[in-house]
């Protein structure tokens, strides 16, 4: 008797198993999961959008059915999806469509880009672009100011359009005559609160404005956009999402933590979401000011919106700038800006409004911070306003960047329980100048200080904080497990290095703590999203050099193929 209901059950499990087979089966993989109880296996069966099962060949293979699609991965590298820990998805929206000159090396080479981009360009019209960084070009201008070029080449070029070209980091600009006259910069101007208008040993404007001194820029540009209608500018920045949709996926991005977009912007994705026009996983952070937050906050948090598509549960705000636009607020001066400590942009009577408006809502503060002054005055503020929790169950506070520290703020974060969300490659693309800025001992004890955070217990949430730099997982990896730079090999303080597993937990697991999705994404576990890819190389142990070349043959988001290399 015993043995036939035996039987019995055999027979009724593996027909429940064929009439209710996997959608998806991955076979003949290294499964790296970044589970503990199930460090490695061969293959994972997906159901419905979801984790169904992770093991051998032969357990995968007796659920498979005949409608059952199978990847056979032929020994390649399987992990959880990328998630991009912070970056600007309109930005980078923005920056595929707009003057690109990220991967400029000199200032002519600017110069030849915005003269390609006047050939179509109607009279009057203003001209957007980013990325130029003056410290990572070969050769300084022959007449520069803290290594900025003057205007007047690009005046010249560019006589009857407004052009603005934003700095990489995003915290300063570059604008021409046509540009400053629109706004009335001349000898009288004075530096805003929070902003510098870099000018010449006469007192003239250069044509750089740092961090607040933007605004009138900003505002003239959206003053100029308001001839265009709504739907043409919303058919523009869609078509700069879907590109950025495009380039995450192949690049194996499959979630992407937002680092601040206005109401009417999450609105926009909350909608793609529900009409199921998002392709990765959005996570978003408000970025508006206290006054426009305040009334305005009872909808949220927007948690899993269009089949966990869409999430909004934080706020961003910010205290300084950036280091290399001499816009980080640091303890002692800059070491090539003498008597200058950098800037407060947002007065921290406002973030501490901020920070009641996300208590009260219930929602996380990420607070923008690069030098040493900003990241202690904002761990006082969280010391002061954070909802006191336990470390596991608390709010996850997160400092945005979190770059340069001074060593006795360091064991903050964990005793906190205060999230880093830094950006591995920042610290290679910026290595040229951080000793010219900040000197040899705050460089070697501070920052970028990966290892001495981890060991002190802290989280890191790792990413590119596209479109400042390019978002390539792979490369700020590289950059995590070497502190090189992949042109020169030129090294930055290499004790400060994370080892290959925790370069690969704080682009997965640890991205998804920090966004409290550690429950749905980050590792491969049975009931967890099928939000997987699938590299050429195993990450853990190819050659150093081998990361930079690794190929993304598949991303798999919900359990759908997105992207795949055909070959």
């Amino acid at each position: 008797m015993k043995q036939s209901i035996f039987f019995f059950l055999i027979i009724f499990f593996f027909s429940c198993e064929q009439e209710n087979p996997a959608d998806l089966i991955i076979l003949n993989a290294y499964v790296h999961t970044l589970n503990e109880s199930q460090v490695t296996a061969q293959a994972i069966a997906i159901k419905g959008g979801l984790i169904s099962n992770v093991g051998s060949n032969e357990e995968i293979e007796k659920i498979a059915g005949k409608a059952s699609k199978k990847i056979d991965a032929k020994g390649a590298f399987v992990m959880p999806g990328f998630i991009e820990g912070h970056g600007h998805f309109s930005g980078m929206g923005g920056s595929l469509i707009n003057l690109n000159l990220l991967n400029t090396k000199s200032w002519k080479e600017v110069l030849s880009k915005v003269e390609n981009k006047l050939k179509n360009a109607k009279n009057g019209e203003w001209i957007m672009g980013r990325g130029w960084h003056q410290e990572k070009w070969e050769n300084p201008p022959e007449e520069n100011v803290h290594g900025y070029p003057f205007h007047d080449e690009l005046s010249k070029l560019s006589p009857n359009n407004p052009l603005i070209l934003y700095h990489a980091s995003g915290h300063a600009l570059f604008a021409n005559e046509a540009a400053m006259q629109a706004v009335g910069i001349n000898t009288e101007s004075t530096n805003p609160v929070g902003g510098e208008i870099v000018r010449d040993d006469s007192g003239n404007a250069i044509g750089v404005f740092e961090e607040r001194a933007m605004t009138v820029f900003k505002n003239a540009y959206d003053k100029y956009q308001e001839n265009i209608s709504e739907d043409e500018k919303y058919n523009l920045w869609l078509k700069g999402i879907n590109l950025a949709q495009q380039s995450c996926l192949q690049q194996g991005v499959t979630s992407f933590q937002d680092a601040g977009s206005t109401f009417k912007q999450l609105k926009d994705f909350e909608k793609l979401a529900q009409d199921g026009k998002l392709d990765i996983r959005l996570w978003a952070m408000i970025r508006e000011s206290h006054d426009e937050m305040e009334g305005k906050l009872n909808r949220f948090p927007i948690i899993d919106e269009g089949n966990k598509h869409f999430t909004c549960r934080a706020i961003k705000s910010e205290v300084d700038g950036a280091l290399g636009s001499f816009g980080a607020w640091l303890l002692k001066a800059y070491n090539d800006k003498p008597g200058f400590e950098g800037q407060n942009t947002t007065s921290l009577e406002e973030v501490v409004k901020i920070s009641k408006l996300a208590n009260k809502h219930d929602l996380q503060l990420c607070v923008h911070s690069i030098g040493d002054r900003a990241n202690r005055v904002v761990l006082d503020m969280f010391e002061a306003h954070m909802p006191k929790k336990g470390y596991e169950e608390g709010s996850r506070w997160r400092i945005e960047h979190a770059q340069h520290l001074n060593p006795a703020d360091i064991p903050r974060f964990s005793k906190m329980g205060v999230i880093a969300s830094m950006q591995a490659v920042h610290c290679t693309s910026d290595s040229p100048f951080v000793e010219k800025r900040l000197g040899q001992k705050r460089s070697k004890e501070g920052a970028y200080a990966w290892r001495s955070l981890l060991d002190s217990g802290a989280k890191i949430a790792n990413g590119t904080d596209v479109p400042v730099e390019d978002i390539s997982p792979l490369d700020c990896i590289y950059a995590s497990v070497t502190r090189k730079r992949k042109d020169n090999d030129f090294e930055f303080f290499t004790e400060q290095k994370m080892s290959r597993a925790e370069a690969i937990k704080s682009y997965t697991l640890d991205n998804a703590y920090a966004a409290f999705e550690e429950k749905d994404k980050g590792s491969i576990e049975i009931g967890k999203l099928a939000d997987i890819i699938i590299l050429s190389n195993n990450l853990l142990t190819c050659p150093e050099q081998e990361i930079l070349t690794t190929e993304v043959l598949y991303t798999i988001v919900d359990g759908k193929i997105k992207h795949q290399v055909k070959r």
